[in-house]
């Protein structure tokens, strides 16, 4: 069987990036996992990423997730990734493939909810899944865009209309920072690499910023799309904007959720 990372490792130089060569297999028995990074390179994109197969397949979505269902999301398929890149967040060297800033913006697990073989279901072009995460979760899809391209790597990142189907507040505005760091992304240097040996586990808690609830943090889940947004907005003021409150509340002493600890080395 061929080497999956052969494109990915033909398209870095090691000696140069701090980005992995794909050594570390993933955890065997455990679910899934996912996760999207928020990667400011020639222009500001997220990279949204399965585990499958050993590997991370892996999007470029231009825009970011929504969590309305009108908007359908480009996400172009790129080379699949190692498994440890999901514990990757610092700075690509100018000069090489993908030069930028990385943070992670959210991770955590992924399952299916249609078919029993994700590969197949990629082949397919369409896969259709459940996230849990900090920021993502809920049920999602992505679909190939037939006959728009050769290349047959354009797809769409489209949510599903679930209880956290929610057309008011965008989770990549109201929650922008690392779940690992809590910084943005333009404050990542080369000296805060953040580098593991595995991918960071989720943590029990984190100030989501404005995302919604998961329903395991609830004591009564969200019924309909209009307490899910109640839910996403996290503002106990009527007048008060959720995106101004979620760029602040990383400084807040007052935040009612214990903030994630800044990462080292």
């Amino acid at each position: 069987m061929p080497d999956s990372l052969n494109k990915y490792r033909s398209m870095r130089r090691f000696h140069e990036t701090p980005e992995p060569a794909g050594a570390v297999k993933p955890v065997v028995g455990s679910r899934p996992i996912f996760v999207i990074q928020k990667h400011h390179a020639t222009q500001l994109h997220y990279d949204f990423r399965l585990e499958m197969e050993g590997v991370l397949k892996s999007w470029a979505v231009p825009r970011g997730p929504s969590y309305n269902p009108a908007e359908k999301r480009l996400a172009m398929m790129t080379e699949d990734h190692p498994y440890e890149y999901a514990a990757f967040e610092g700075v690509i060297p100018g000069g090489n493939y993908g030069a930028g800033k990385v943070i992670i913006w959210d991770h955590g697990t992924w399952e299916l909810i249609e078919g029993d073989d994700p590969v197949k279901a990629v082949a397919a072009g369409n896969l259709k899944f459940r996230l849990a995460g900090l920021k993502m979760f809920g049920e999602w899809a992505l679909v190939r865009i037939k006959g728009r391209s050769t290349k047959g790597n354009e797809w769409l990142l489209i949510k599903h209309r679930d209880a956290y189907a929610n057309a008011d507040v965008d989770v990549t505005e109201v929650a922008p920072l690392s779940v690992v760091s809590n910084v943005d992304v333009e404050e990542v240097t080369a000296e805060r690499t953040w580098i593991s040996s595995r991918p960071a586990r989720t943590p029990a808690r984190y100030a989501r910023a404005g995302a919604p609830t998961p329903k395991s943090e609830t004591k009564e889940a969200p019924k309909t799309p209009s307490s899910a947004s109640s839910a996403a907005r996290g503002s106990t003021s009527k007048k008060a904007k959720a995106p101004a409150a979620a760029k602040t509340s990383r400084k807040s002493p007052k935040s009612p959720a214990k903030r994630p600890q800044r990462a080292t080395r």
